[in-house]
């Protein structure tokens, strides 16, 4: 089968469906974070931005924000095969659209991408497989590709390790509702890639994927106070958390 083949006959709009459903069994407010991402998208930067969509996965940033904006253009990268595979057929044939295969952890990385400078660096959920190290390095390499005026945001775990009752409380309520949801026939992690490797088209970019990654992130969750700090220590004028949730924070930097 060719590639063009393949996009024809894969329901890559219903594997990204998919994927969104599974990533909302954790966090069932994950739009109200991708709205008040863009909210301030267009504050800061206006309604036509280029945009780096930053760990991309199936590009679920990348489908909102031109839903949103028609007239901003996207660069995700990822080195995700099997979710680069969902994204790349999704968005196939959208000019608007570019997909990078890079390694975040590789210092060169950003020598792939098509544009030197973006209006707005966007990741939601993806960078807490980095510790904090090579997080801060990329934070460095970020405020690099991010133009005067521009803005990093970054929607993920942020934990506050001052407060382990309120945290333990969270995570309880937060894992029993999931433990209902799921008796409901909500997918999880590992149902869903359970899934995509028994898929033909999705099988060996599956396999592709766990040789890189293996089963689970080992990085970290800082508080959303390490995230701004390190942010203006490696050259943005203002961070600050823009929306929260119990467990997890939009934290906006500028430029």
């Amino acid at each position: 089968m060719t590639d063009a083949d393949t996009t024809t006959t894969v329901d890559w709009h219903a594997w990204q469906e998919s994927w969104d459903r599974q990533q909302e069994w954790y966090m069932p407010d994950r739009e109200e974070r991708f709205r008040v991402m863009l909210d301030m998208v267009e504050a800061l930067v206006g309604t036509s931005p280029r945009v780096l969509d930053l760990a991309c996965g199936t590009g679920s940033i990348t489908a909102r924000l031109l839903a949103r904006f028609p007239d901003a253009t996207s660069t995700g990268v990822d080195l995700d095969p099997a979710l680069l595979a969902i994204a790349e057929g999704t968005f196939a044939g959208d000019g608007r659209v570019t997909f990078v295969t890079a390694d975040l952890k590789d210092p060169g990385w950003a020598r792939a991408l098509p544009y030197d400078s973006y209006d707005a660096v966007l990741t939601a959920t993806a960078l807490h497989w980095l510790h904090r190290e090579p997080l801060a390095d990329l934070y460095g390499h970020i405020a690099g590709l991010v133009r005067d005026g521009g803005v990093f945001m970054n929607a993920d775990h942020m934990i506050d390790e001052t407060t382990p009752r309120i945290n333990a409380a969270e995570r309880a309520q937060r894992h029993a509702r999931q433990d209902r949801a799921k008796r409901d026939g909500a997918l999880d992690w590992t149902e869903w890639w359970r899934l995509a490797a028994e898929d033909p088209v999705l099988a060996e970019p599956t396999a592709r994927r766990f040789a890189i990654y293996g089963e689970h992130a080992d990085g970290d969750t800082p508080s959303a106070a390490w995230h701004a700090r390190v942010l203006r220590e490696k050259g943005f004028a203002e961070a600050r958390p823009v929306w929260c949730s119990p467990s997890d924070t939009l934290l906006l930097a500028l430029r």
